[in-house]
C-alpha cells in the first residue's frame, strides 16, 4: 500500500487536522505554507526523548523556520497503519522517510514545480551506460541484502545512487534496505510512489534556504569529470565574486530578490531557481515583470548538454513526458535573460549566447555528429558487449567527460574548462585514439576474409576519408586551404618576433 498521509481528525489534535488543511488551501493559493497555533503533544512526546538521544537533530529543528511554525517531528513523520513503510514507535505510526510528497502538504506549488524537474527524475539513469558502468563494469553483485539476495554492486550503491536516487526497498517491521537507505539522491523513488527528495537540497533538519542558495550545496553531486558544474563555477567571474563578497550576499533573507537584496555575485540558485524583480518601461525598451522563485531548475536552460549532440530542453522533457515539453528554449533563455540583466547590460547579455551557440555548434559539427556516425559504422567490426571495446571507452570519454566540459564551460563561463578541459582533451583522444582505433578496425575487417567484415570495413574507412576530408578535419592530412597555411605562418613570425625582443 502506497503511502497517502491523510489525516482525519481523530488520528489527533483537531489543530493538526485544521493545519494540514490550511497548508493546502494556502500553498495552493499563495505558495505559502501556514503553521500551527501550537506545538502538538504527539511532537512534545517526540521533542522529550529526541533531544536527549538525538540532540544535534533537535538542535537543527530548533534553528529552523519550521521550529517557529510548530511544525515538528509527528507533522512530518506520521503515517497510517497499512502504509508500506509505516511502523509503530512509542505509540505512533510513524516512517522514517518524509517525502516530496509529504512536504507537498504544505508547500504544494514548490512539489508541483519540482515533480515536473529533470530532478525529480534523475533515478531514470537506472539501466543507461553510467549505470552499466557502475553496476557491471566497476562493479559485481558482492553487496548481499534482505532486498537483493542475489546481489547488488557497492559501486553503484555509494556512487550513482547517491546522487541520482534509487529506489527505496521497505523491509518488515518498516526498516529500510541497507543498500537502498541512507539515500538523499534527489531523484529518489520514495515508498509512496513519489519522486524525489526535497533534503538533497534542503538538508535535514533545518531545511535551510540559506544552505540551499550555497553554490557548494550543489557540489556533492554537480562536480568532477563529466559534470564539473561547481568547479567551473568556481573558476569564473561569477564564483570569484562569490568568493570575495559572500558576506554581503544577505543569503538569509526571506525575500532575496537578485537585484534588490544582493547584485555583488550570483549563486547557482540566482541563475536557476531565484527571484528576479520587475523592471519598468524606459523609452527603448518594454517593461520587463518579475519571476518568481522555481524548483524547476529546467525552466531557465536552453541547452540540455547531456546527451553527445546537445538537444533543445524541450526535446528531453517530452521524451519523459514532462510539462516542460510546452516551454520552448527561446522562452527559457529569455528566463535566464531576465537573471541577467540585473547585473549586465544588454549587449553583454546577448553577446555571450552568441558565444555559447557557436561552442555547441563547433562541438557538434567537429566532433559529436561525425564521431557519432563512425561509431554507428563501426559497431559491426566491434565485441557486441557495451564497454568490452576499447572504442567503446575512448568514445564515451570524448562526449561524457570532454565534450561535456567543453559545453558546461562555454555555459558557466569558464575558459579553461572549455578550453584545456573541454575542446583540447575532445581534439587530442579524437585524433590520437579516435581515428587511429576506427583506421585499425576498418584494416583488419577488409583482411579478414569475411564478406560481411570486408563490407563493413569498406563503409567505414570510407566515411574516415570523408570526415577527414571535409574542411574541419583536412589539416590532419595535411591539406590545409594555402591561404589559410600562410596566415597560420604570419602570425607565427608576428608571434616570434614580438617575443624575441
Amino acid at each position: 500500500m502506497q503511502r497517502t498521509r491523510t489525516f482525519p481528525t481523530w488520528r489527533g489534535p483537531a489543530a493538526i487536522a485544521m493545519f494540514f488543511w490550511s497548508c493546502s488551501f494556502g500553498a495552493a493559493a499563495h505558495a505559502q505554507a501556514w503553521g500551527l497555533p501550537e506545538m502538538s503533544k504527539e511532537t512534545k512526546a517526540c521533542v522529550d526523548c529526541h533531544k536527549k538521544l538525538n540532540a544535534p537533530i533537535y538542535q537543527q529543528w530548533g534553528n529552523s523556520k519550521h521550529y517557529r511554525a510548530n511544525v515538528g517531528c509527528f507533522e512530518c513523520h506520521m503515517a497510517q497503519e497499512g502504509e508500506v513503510d509505516a511502523f509503530q514507535h512509542e505509540g505512533y505510526w510513524i516512517a522514517t522517510i518524509v517525502s516530496p510528497k509529504d512536504c507537498s502538504r504544505c508547500h504544494s506549488r514548490e512539489g508541483a514545480e519540482f515533480a515536473s524537474s529533470h530532478h525529480s527524475k534523475a533515478a531514470r539513469i537506472l539501466g543507461s551506460a553510467d549505470n552499466t558502468l557502475a553496476e557491471v563494469v566497476e562493479g559485481n553483485r558482492g553487496m548481499i541484502t534482505p532486498a537483493f539476495p542475489g546481489g547488488t554492486s557497492a559501486a553503484a550503491v555509494s556512487g550513482c545512487w547517491q546522487c541520482h536516487g534509487t529506489e527505496v526497498k521497505v523491509l518488515p517491521g518498516g526498516k529500510l534496505d541497507p543498500a537502498t537507505w541512507p539515500n538523499t539522491g534527489i531523484g529518489r523513488i520514495n515508498p509512496d510512489g513519489s519522486e524525489g527528495s526535497c533534503s538533497a537540497c534542503h538538508s535535514r533538519h533545518s531545511f535551510s534556504a540559506f544552505q540551499a542558495r550555497n553554490p557548494d550545496n550543489c557540489g556533492k553531486c554537480h562536480m568532477g569529470p563529466d559534470h564539473p558544474q561547481m568547479e567551473i563555477y568556481y573558476e569564473s567571474k561569477h564564483g570569484i565574486a562569490y568568493r570575495a563578497f559572500r558576506e554581503q550576499l544577505h543569503m538569509d533573507s526571506s525575500k532575496w530578490v537578485v537585484g534588490e537584496d544582493y547584485s555583488l555575485a550570483p549563486t547557482c540558485a540566482t541563475c536557476h531557481m531565484s527571484a528576479t524583480p520587475s523592471r519598468p518601461a524606459t523609452k527603448d525598451k518594454p517593461a520587463v515583470p518579475g519571476m518568481p522563485v522555481t524548483h524547476d531548475v529546467g525552466m531557465r536552460i536552453s541547452w540540455n548538454n547531456r546527451p553527445a549532440v546537445s538537444i533543445r530542453p524541450e526535446l528531453s522533457d517530452e521524451k519523459m513526458k514532462l510539462p516542460g515539453a510546452s516551454v520552448n528554449w527561446e522562452t527559457r533563455r529569455n528566463s535566464m535573460k531576465n537573471v541577467c540583466i540585473n547585473c549586465h547590460e544588454q549587449q553583454w547579455v546577448e553577446n555571450f549566447y552568441v558565444q555559447y551557440d557557436n561552442l555547441i555548434g563547433l562541438y557538434h559539427d567537429k566532433f559529436a555528429k561525425p564521431g557519432l556516425e563512425l561509431y554507428g559504422l563501426a559497431k559491426p567490426l566491434l565485441k557486441p558487449v557495451e564497454f568490452s571495446n576499447p572504442l567503446d571507452f575512448t568514445w564515451f570519454e570524448i562526449w561524457h567527460h570532454e565534450g561535456r566540459r567543453a559545453r558546461h564551460g562555454a555555459a558557466m563561463m569558464g575558459p579553461d574548462f572549455t578550453h584545456w578541459h573541454g575542446t583540447y582533451e575532445v581534439a587530442k583522444h579524437f585524433y590520437s585514439e579516435y581515428v587511429p582505433e576506427l583506421e585499425q578496425l576498418a584494416k583488419e575487417a577488409k583482411a579478414s576474409g569475411d564478406a560481411a567484415k570486408i563490407a563493413a570495413g569498406d563503409a567505414l574507412q570510407k566515411k574516415i576519408e570523408e570526415v577527414l576530408n571535409g574542411p574541419n578535419h583536412k589539416w590532419y592530412l595535411n591539406k590545409m586551404d594555402p591561404a589559410e597555411q600562410a596566415e597560420r605562418k604570419k602570425r607565427t613570425e608576428e608571434f616570434k618576433q614580438r617575443y624575441s625582443q
